[in-house]
C-alpha cells in the first residue's frame, strides 16, 4: 500500500526551522554554551514560534 505524501506548505517549513531553533538555543543555554544570551531573546523566539504555528494551522484549514 503506498502512502501518499503531501509537500509542507512554506509556512510549515518556516514554523519547523524556528521550532528547531527555539530548541537548540534553549538547549544551549541550558549548558550555559549561550549563557550570554538574554531570557528575552527565548522569548521572542517562543512567541515567533506560537504565531507562526498558529498562522501555519489556519493555512491548512483554508
Amino acid at each position: 500500500m503506498g502512502r501518499r505524501r503531501y509537500p509542507l506548505q512554506p509556512l510549515t517549513k518556516l514554523f519547523l526551522a524556528a521550532l528547531g531553533v527555539t530548541a537548540i538555543v534553549w538547549v544551549l543555554r541550558g549548558l550555559s554554551l549561550l549563557a550570554f544570551l538574554p531570557g528575552l531573546v527565548i522569548w521572542l523566539l517562543i512567541l515567533l514560534c506560537f504565531g507562526l504555528g498558529i498562522v501555519s494551522s489556519l493555512q491548512r484549514i483554508r
